[in-house]
């Protein structure tokens, strides 16, 4: 075996590839290495110089021109960390990013007002892969989670990660938003719906042109999702319930009008690590018998 045929160089080969295609072409060639090896991504730096077998190395040539083509990371493992926990992803859900981390905390530190006595009913709207559900449902378990889609084959995603993680506490259902779920008021509704306009160029680029249609692109403007959601939420929170939704960078402004519009209120944006504009949320009140109870 050839020192050429060793880990070390191939790492650097593939880097190289990826140069001029991916914005990440280190971690890219690590990860595709080490998921190929079923090795951590340490133990590449720890056995620079182990020989790859011809097969391997096929492989990993083949792996390296599907993603230099475009093909995201995580539809060639199959898999993509979401709050320290790994996930199956197919070409059939929408790959977890780590600005929904930001969705996922707000959530939570929501939730964790909930006493023993009133513990919390959350919803989780367009789930795809199940990552905000089923973290949701991890981190609180005495939280009783329901997460709908649209799609039957992400549903089936998220019950197989829901099942490899042991989260029990969270149900899916075939929703329309909310319109599947079971008749019942929630104390937090969230959602990571899509909110790309249906003509911006952006979808031609990187890895959302192999990313599900239906989870990126939402009329004309990107919010037509987030307006029925808006309107549909408030006859399915409780009293003072939040609702709280991913967003466009630059969409917060009409999203908090909207939500203004539509009687919420404290209603607030909160930006991700890179500073970006990425949720808003509102909390909506109403009264037994009181006029401001929607209709």
């Amino acid at each position: 075996m050839h020192a050429h045929n060793t880990i070390k160089p191939w790492l650097r080969h593939a880097h190289d590839e990826l140069l001029e295609t991916s914005e990440t072409p280190w971690p890219d060639a690590e990860i595709l290495l080490a998921w190929l090896l079923e090795k951590p991504r340490t133990y590449l730096y720890a056995w620079p110089e182990r020989p790859l077998e011809p097969d391997q190395i096929a492989r990993y040539d083949q792996l390296i021109a599907r993603r230099k083509a475009g093909e995201p990371v995580a539809y060639l493992t199959g898999r993509r960390e979401f709050w320290s926990r790994e996930f199956q992803v197919t070409r059939d859900v929408l790959i977890p990013r780590p600005e929904t981390e930001l969705l996922v905390e707000l959530a939570l530190a929501h939730i964790h007002s909930a006493t023993p006595e009133h513990p919390f009913t959350v919803a989780d709207l367009g789930t795809g892969s199940g990552a905000i559900a089923i973290t949701i449902a991890l981190e609180c378990p005495g939280t009783t989670v329901v997460a709908g889609d649209i799609s039957e084959k992400s549903l089936g995603i998220a019950r197989s990660n829901a099942e490899r993680l042991g989260a029990k506490n969270v149900e899916f259902y075939l929703s329309d938003w909310l319109d599947g779920l079971p008749p019942q008021r929630f104390d937090v509704i969230v959602s990571n719906p899509p909110y790309i306009p249906e003509h911006d160029p952006y979808l031609s680029k990187g890895d959302l042109r192999f990313e599900p249609a239906h989870a990126l692109v939402s009329g004309n403007d990107g919010l037509h999702a987030i307006r029925r959601i808006a309107a549909a939420a408030r006859q399915r929170l409780q009293a003072g319930g939040a609702l709280l939704l991913e967003h466009g960078y630059d969409q917060a402004a009409k999203i908090q009008a909207m939500l203004h519009g539509l009687g919420y209120a404290a209603v607030s944006t909160h930006r991700d690590l890179a500073g970006l504009d990425r949720v808003t949320m509102g909390k909506y009140y109403w009264q037994e018998g009181n006029s401001s109870r929607p209709k």
